[in-house]
């Protein structure tokens, strides 16, 4: 496919001057000569039509949630409702500025404040920074709030506690944020963390350990029964609880993170609260502490007195700024929208997300190996390991998928798995899709067992053919 610019000629610029009244040759008398440009600034020069054909046409060859479901493990990719959309391109919003005084956008500080004390109900915590632009974002936020409150107790805590079925982000974060980090095993019954190797921990690093980041449920989709005693064994160590809320999901309006003992949690609006995310953004991040760290948060905080809202800087040990003012800002305004219209129903989110997930466990026992074939949250992984010696490995089968029309789910992640294919349906998924999942992933299995070449070749109905991803990573072409 050509490029906009290899499309562009030069008889196809859509401005005319005769037709505006302009002669060219006298532009040189009607501009000053300080702004006259000197070079070409490479405007692709087509006319409207064809600048619509073109984006138009790149917009069908990409994949989102409005074309077809969307199982990618562990990320929540659901259906964004168009309203809250909407809602965010009034020009009420759109139309103001950061900069402006704060008596002048009260309306959007109110959004800020009532978006901020919705989440601290669905929480469990007590304080709550809207700033943060992602869930990564957000875990450097929440870990760089621990190092801080460790400081100011004159303890040096500078290590952290991590499951080997973490999200990739965590490790990343912690050592950005400069600890060092010791990973536990999990435990190869349950699949959850195993408490006497936790116990053997911190016995070894007494007086080490900053905290234990977890996300429950875990990667696996299984909940973390022992989450108490995991909370009680970190609190008399001294330590803090910090909550991954990439599958909040599948407990939202059930349970609380602060109930369970969590001291900082991050949660993703792009994800849980229905904005749209993938392809690098929007996000946003927020991150809730207990009442003890709010005084860490990063400045400033969107607080309220009387009828008024205001931007409160007088947080005495704050990390600072993580982010130019405030927040995303659009991505919150669409959470705020989309939990008015839940309101008390916010339970439901997490009922059906893991009712459409057991139910497409449950269909595909009989046909993939399930490493963990216990009760499932709101996501749950399947092993191709014993298919490998057909060619249906994880990766051949995603690249399948892709041929009927349906996007892939992760796969060799959680990496505990071996050919590991994590499928999270998410609550916006009617039973027909999930069916249809099923009989596609049944058909590439009988591809398998009949005519592997195809899974080997696999994509060759998409509009990119398959590519050689070492090469791909190695030698990156990145235009044409």
């Amino acid at each position: 496919m050509q490029t906009i610019f290899q499309k562009s000629k030069r008889s196809k610029n859509n401005f005319k001057t005769e037709a505006a009244g302009i002669d060219e040759r006298d532009l040189s008398d009607l501009i000053p000569p300080e702004l006259v440009r000197k070079y070409e600034i490479g405007i692709p020069q087509l006319s409207e039509n064809e600048v619509i054909r073109h984006f138009t046409d790149l917009s069908l060859r990409n994949y989102g949630v409005d074309n077809g479901i969307y199982p990618l493990g562990s990320c929540t990719m659901k259906y964004n409702p168009k309203v809250n959309e909407e809602i965010s391109n009034f020009n009420c919003f759109t139309d103001i500025h950061p900069f402006q005084r704060e008596e002048d956008v009260q309306g959007c500080l109110q959004i800020f404040f009532e978006s901020g004390e919705l989440l601290k109900k669905i929480i469990g915590l007590d304080a709550v920074t809207l700033q943060p632009a992602a869930g990564a974002h957000g875990e450097l936020c929440g870990l760089l709030i621990a190092k801080k409150y460790f400081n100011k107790k004159g303890q040096k805590r500078n290590k952290v506690i991590i499951p080997d079925s973490a999200h990739g982000t965590n490790f990343a974060s912690a050592r950005i944020a400069g600890f060092e980090v010791i990973e536990i095993k999990s435990d190869k019954n349950t699949g959850t963390v195993d408490i006497k190797e936790l116990k053997d921990i911190l016995h070894k690093e007494q007086g080490t350990l900053a905290l234990i980041m977890i996300t429950n449920p875990n990667t696996l989709g299984i909940f973390e029964s022992k989450i108490l005693q995991i909370s009680d064994i970190m609190h008399r160590n001294g330590s803090l609880l910090y909550y991954d809320g990439a599958n909040l999901n599948a407990i939202i309006g059930k349970v609380r993170p602060g109930d369970m003992g969590f001291d900082i949690v991050h949660v993703n609006l792009h994800k849980t609260f229905s904005t749209p995310h993938g392809g690098g953004g929007p996000g946003s991040g927020p991150v809730l502490v207990s009442e003890e760290l709010k005084e860490f948060l990063p400045i400033p905080v969107v607080e309220k007195r009387k009828d008024n809202y205001f931007l409160d800087y007088d947080l005495e040990n704050s990390i600072g700024r993580l982010k130019s003012f405030y927040g995303n800002f659009s991505v919150i305004l669409k959470a705020y929208c989309y939990l008015l219209s839940i309101g008390n129903e916010v339970k439901t989110i997490a009922e059906d997300s893991v009712l459409n997930a057991n139910y497409l466990k449950k269909r595909l026992q009989g046909f993939f190996d399930i490493p963990y074939n216990k009760d499932s949250m709101h996501e749950f992984v399947i092993s191709v390991k014993n298919l490998k010696s057909l060619g249906a490995n994880a990766l051949n089968i995603s690249k399948r998928i892709i041929d009927y029309g349906i996007y892939p789910p992760t796969i060799y992640f959680p990496t505990i798995i071996e050919e590991a294919i994590m499928i999270e349906p998410t609550e916006t998924e009617n039973l027909d899709r999930l069916d249809e999942l099923v009989e596609i992933l049944k058909k590439i299995l009988n591809e398998a067992k009949t005519d592997n070449n195809v899974l080997k070749s696999a994509p060759i109905n998409g509009n990119i053919r398959r590519i050689n991803e070492l090469q791909a990573l190695k030698e990156p072409i990145l235009k044409e």
